[in-house]
């Protein structure tokens, strides 16, 4: 089992955080459309303002070689870069429900030894689509102020946004088996050369889909008094049966953390977060058996954008794996 707690630094541009920090086969992009500045009532609008587009990219480099949660020499310098980019396409239905679908694009490159030879390679293709809906389950937003102001002698009232609002916000979905699971039959030709280097990269670390239909289970949760505001996220996937005798565990992902928006009007928003995220996953299964080396415990008028960084301080894992040493997100949205 693996416990992973990298402090995360979150730099945003608009209100736009998103949802589902986790691992390569894990998150979700969700844009927080109701954050977003410009957003107007749905009855006020007509029915095709309800559709959004992102874009998400999440990139991963993966360098330092654990056994049990030490670290121990790279003598081959065996690596993986991965790069995870979605497409989001979804529809506010009302202020309550969003319906959106995840199209994930995935380019991998790596380096390991292969027993006293060295196998570099590229994987890319289609990953795991995934279907969510939003929910709000409550929202409240103190009564609002109005200020006056003079223009050509005539007065103009002005509505000012609540000091102080909350919203909390379940998510469900479904990933379905779309990516290409081939690189798992790897499972069944791993043999140890005595003497020969270990690699930490295998079929399961490569594959671009689980082959499994996998439930998505989260929350969002988000507080706000004036400038300053506190955001936390959880996702839980239940995985389904994999394929190839391949079975993913379950993940459950979080993070939470303050930040203040320095800038907060209705035509821009930019702001600064600090998080703290984790993940906790059991052992993957493989033919009935645990495999040991799985278990890991500006926005301006309707576009949002974010970037975001990770830096691991605490991991703890099973048997020998290569983990992350940094992790990259962004992402830009839009809402018609």
């Amino acid at each position: 089992m693996k416990i992973s707690h990298p402090f995360l630094l979150l730099i945003f541009i608009s209100a736009g955080a998103i949802a589902g920090r986790a691992c390569d086969l894990c998150g979700c992009y969700t844009p927080q459309l109701e954050a977003m500045s410009g957003m107007e009532p749905q009855s006020s609008k007509s029915w095709w303002n309800g559709f959004y587009g992102a874009v998400g990219e999440q990139f991963t480099h993966f360098g330092t070689v654990l056994v049990d949660g030490r670290e121990v020499a790279n003598p081959t310098g065996q690596y993986e870069n991965s790069s995870i980019t979605q497409l989001v396409a979804g529809y506010q239905i009302n202020s309550r429900f969003a319906l959106q679908i995840s199209v994930p694009l995935i380019y991998r490159e790596f380096k390991r030894p292969e027993g006293f030879a060295i196998d570099r390679g590229t994987v890319s293709g289609l990953g795991d689509v995934s279907l969510l809906l939003r929910t709000v389950l409550f929202h409240y937003a103190s009564p609002g102020r109005r200020t006056f102001q003079f223009e050509d002698k005539t007065v103009v009232a002005i509505d000012l946004e609540p000091d102080f609002t909350a919203s909390a916000i379940l998510l469900t979905g479904i990933k379905f088996p779309t990516g290409d699971s081939s690189r798992l039959e790897e499972e069944f030709h791993e043999i140890e050369i005595p003497g020969a280097p270990v690699s930490g990269i295998h079929g399961h670390d490569l594959t671009l889909g689980t082959g499994s239909y996998d439930g998505i289970f989260g929350e969002q949760f988000s507080l706000r008094y004036k400038n300053i505001f506190l955001e936390s996220n959880v996702q839980f996937t239940l995985r389904g049966d994999g394929a190839h005798q391949y079975h993913f565990a379950n993940d459950l992902v979080w993070n939470a953390g303050p930040g203040y928006y320095f800038v907060r009007r209705r035509d821009m928003i930019v702001g600064l977060q600090f998080v703290t995220s984790g993940e906790h996953k059991d052992v993957d299964r493989f033919r009935g058996k645990k495999a040991e080396d799985t278990g890991i415990v500006v926005s301006r008028g309707r576009f949002s954008a974010e970037v975001a960084a990770e830096i691991p301080v605490l991991i703890d894992n099973t048997a020998l794996q290569v983990v992350p040493d940094y992790r990259l997100r962004g992402g830009i949205s839009f809402h018609f």
